[in-house]
């Protein structure tokens, strides 16, 4: 009888230990839920703190050129934003978050909640942003609050989209750049969609 007791009482702390996370977002966010396509989707961490980055996420020095050191601001007038400013764009409806890299990397994991427009074509895809086209190209007067990021502060796939936006017409000051991408949000251990 004592020996159930003892296992009953461990089950019960095991399960309180998982309700409340060890490694929680904030002091006051252990998790965000975001809207995606397919449903709400939790951001949490990985809650095993030994936990370490591996294979392509772990490298330290890229070749630059291709892969050299990003601007903390790519463009007069835009803001550059961290995790948490990322999170609240994510969860609010009328903010649209941009995964700015090629298909092939947004398949292999993204931010959850993030759409996919590849820095190659951000310009004709400006609709999808709340740009209106007209003669002269787009009319971005409703032009969604909107974060872009890539692969990391060394990846200049969004600076470029960004850079291409304004030259669009679209306002910089509704552009946010999330400088650290990829790398750092999966240093963070937060929640990655699909891929591996």
């Amino acid at each position: 009888m004592k020996t159930l007791a003892t296992a009953f009482a461990a089950a019960c702390i095991a399960g309180s230990a998982q309700a409340d996370p060890t490694v929680g977002i904030t002091k006051s966010m252990p998790e965000a839920t975001v809207q995606t396509e397919n449903g709400p989707q939790v951001i949490n961490r990985i809650q095993d703190p030994s936990h370490e980055l591996t294979g392509e996420w772990a490298r330290t020095s890229r070749p630059c050129p291709d892969f050299c050191i990003q601007p903390m601001v790519p463009a007069p007038g835009v803001s550059t934003i961290g995790e948490l400013e990322l999170l609240e764009m994510l969860q609010d409806p009328e903010a649209v978050v941009v995964d700015s890299r090629t298909s092939d990397w947004f398949q292999g994991g993204t931010i959850p909640g993030a759409i996919n427009i590849p820095y190659t074509y951000v310009v004709d895809e400006l609709g999808r942003l709340g740009c209106q086209p007209d003669f002269d190209g787009w009319d971005c007067a409703e032009a969604k609050r909107v974060a872009l990021f890539c692969n990391g502060i060394w990846c200049g796939q969004s600076p470029t989209a960004i850079r291409n936006m304004i030259a669009a017409g679209y306002p910089a000051e509704r552009i946010s750049y999330y400088r650290g991408g990829m790398q750092v949000w999966r240093l963070l251990g937060l929640t990655v969609a699909g891929g591996g």
